[in-house]
């Protein structure tokens, strides 16, 4: 049997079998999957307008565009299910506590404190583990990422806390962007001589994102010109809402040079854990949790911080992290000491992999070195294939139209950036007017005042989001990280020229609305017989005019007979014309459509796009 044409290449179609393809596959891929030619899917995706090599890493939507094509079901499946997948295959799993509720135990809530610069973020950890973080780091400036436990009592039993120190919050949003989900509260830290700031603000739109309660420190409540009451007043405009004014966000006035009301704060967090969260893990099954943070130490090699959060690692385990793997040679605490074993929500320093994995790469423990180094070999080669396939995967305003097209309702997420707050506030209300009906909504998930961040770019890259950029560009790698990740950074200095472009962006997504326009109408006065062409109308233009190719409907005693046909030629004596004006005789064709009589009426229109107000 001769395998049918598909856009001039010969290509066997299917019969609407399912196929499963990993995120970032190539043609090659998906030609062993269906028993055909790399270079036949090459030429049919260039019949397209899709320009793709056979061995070049694809994203989802072209591998779609070619399934509907072949009439082949593309089940493109996300890194996370081919991780499952993977370790199905190796019969580990992961990702679930093994056993039933009775194995379950209690663990320590993992904290991750977030805010503005210069707020106070790092004096308050250190007073929280009296320990002398800040002596030891330039300008007072966290240069790490760090995770620390420590011990406080409440009605009278000892609870736990893990604390994730992150400089800022990148780390926080970088982990996300990975699929990890670390952190069990956010701390936001609000300087009460200072207030809410672009930074505070930004924190805790990162922290609404990843959808995790929020306690707030309001800090340096010894100053003279603290005023704890404005920074509750100020983020409750914001949606956190304090308890004493009928909320359920709880705001604890610290400070933390002074060490005033520490065991205070430790206390809400552990109550908003009880009150909103079932922290329970199994520490007697093989350990998994999240590297929160890795680096290649030159005498060491590499080292990781790892997070337990379920089973209990133990020095000698093999373990994988990411595209990394190695026996664990040894492990310390926060303090450096060396440690045998850690349990659910335990930090811990980890020594012996063969490589530095990312922040948020899972790791787990395994049965023995091979399979650890088999594991790992797998992760990184469909990493690299995902990531190759990643930038066009992004989205930019001009794909939102595509999106439409198809019928799906769609939302645009934006991340507006400006020169100055007043702006700011000015772009976003002006945006949040802009009305196009109920199938497309705009969002905005973060604003601030400044520069564009490596920050900004990874929030817009874990929430696929565009950056509007208002009289600001980017600092530092932050136009490099765009570049890589495929965000999408639209930079103004007219205020209204961004108000038109988002619009125009959103009407954009809309289905068009049309509308019938009547051309003209000719009545049948004699009828020609063609071997070749069918029968041919002789008309007189009654009204309007009669255009060619335009639509047509026939009308009998008042009544239509066929509608929506194409009027194929139309000739004024022996010419083929465009147009007949009322008044002037035409012969005429119907495409497809022979059964005209003598008296009936010949109706043209078209179909123009209504503009939406």
């Amino acid at each position: 049997m001769q395998a049918p044409s598909v856009g001039g290449v010969r290509v066997r179609k299917g019969d609407g079998q399912t196929i499963r393809l990993s995120r970032g596959a190539s043609l090659t891929d998906f030609a062993e999957k269906i028993g055909a030619d790399a270079a036949s899917l090459v030429q049919v995706l260039f019949a397209l307008g899709e320009m793709v090599t056979a061995t070049q890493s694809v994203n989802d939507e072209i591998l779609q565009i070619l399934g509907d094509e072949l009439n082949y079901d593309v089940q493109v499946v996300s890194p996370e299910d081919e991780d499952r997948e993977l370790l199905e295959s190796f019969q580990i799993e992961f990702g679930n506590d093994e056993g039933d509720e009775t194995d379950l135990t209690a663990r320590p809530p993992v904290v991750t404190v977030m805010g503005h610069v210069d707020h106070g973020k790092t004096k308050l950890l250190d007073a929280i583990r009296s320990a002398n973080v800040v002596d030891k780091e330039a300008g007072g400036i966290t240069q790490h990422i760090g995770a620390y436990q420590v011990a406080t009592e409440v009605d009278g039993t000892e609870r736990r806390i893990t604390f994730i120190d992150t400089p800022g919050h990148e780390a926080f949003t970088a982990m996300r962007a990975r699929g990890a989900q670390a952190t069990d509260i956010a701390v936001l830290v609000v300087a009460a001589d200072d207030g809410v700031m672009p930074q505070t603000v930004e924190a805790l739109n990162h922290a609404k994102a990843a959808g995790v309660p929020i306690v707030v420190a309001v800090n340096k409540i010894d100053k003279p010109d603290s005023d704890p009451t404005k920074v509750r007043g100020q983020l409750t405009e914001y949606g956190l809402v304090p308890e004493e004014y009928g909320g359920d966000t709880m705001f604890v006035d610290v400070s933390a040079k002074s060490q005033l009301n520490i065991e205070g704060l430790l206390e809400s967090i552990v109550l908003t854990a009880d009150a909103s969260l079932d922290l329970r893990a199994n520490p007697h099954q093989a350990a998994e949790g999240i590297a929160i943070e890795a680096h290649l130490d030159r005498g060491r090699g590499p080292v990781a911080t790892v997070l337990v959060q379920r089973g209990t690692l133990k020095v000698g385990d093999s373990m994988v992290a990411g595209p990394a793997y190695g026996r664990v040679r040894a492990m310390l605490d926060e303090h450096g000491d060396p440690v045998s074993q850690a349990d659910p929500s335990r930090p811990v320093l980890v020594l012996g992999l063969t490589a530095v994995p990312g922040a948020g790469d899972n790791f787990m423990v395994v049965s023995d070195d091979r399979m650890a180094r088999q594991i790992a070999e797998k992760r990184e080669a469909r990493e690299r294939n995902a990531a190759l396939a990643q930038r066009a995967g992004r989205r930019t305003l001009e794909d939102f139209m595509q999106h439409m097209e198809k019928g799906e309702t769609d939302e645009l997420l934006l991340i507006l950036k400006g020169d100055g707050s007043g702006s700011v506030e000015a772009l976003e209300d002006a945006l949040s007017k802009i009305d196009v009906g109920d199938d497309v909504a705009l969002r905005v998930i973060d604003r601030g005042v400044g520069a564009i961040t490596e920050t900004n770019v990874m929030l817009a890259a874990a929430s696929n989001a565009v950056i509007i950029g208002f009289n600001v560009r980017p600092q530092g790698k932050a136009t490099e990280v765009a570049d890589r990740e495929g965000v999408d950074i639209r930079y103004y200095s007219v205020i209204y020229q961004a108000i038109d472009e988002i619009e125009a962006a959103l009407k954009g997504m809309l289905k068009p609305e049309f509308e019938e326009a009547q051309l003209g109408r000719a009545e049948i006065r004699q009828i020609f017989r063609s071997s070749k062409i069918g029968n041919i109308a002789g008309c007189m233009v009654t009204s309007g005019s009669i255009r060619r190719n335009s639509k047509a409907r026939l009308l009998r005693d008042g009544a239509v007979v066929a509608d929506n046909l194409d009027l194929s030629s139309l000739r004024r004596e022996r010419d083929d014309v465009t147009e007949v004006r009322e008044g002037f005789e035409c012969g005429l064709t119907l495409k497809g459509f022979n059964d005209i009589k003598i008296g009936d009426i010949v109706e043209t229109f078209e179909m123009r796009e209504i503009p939406r107000a």
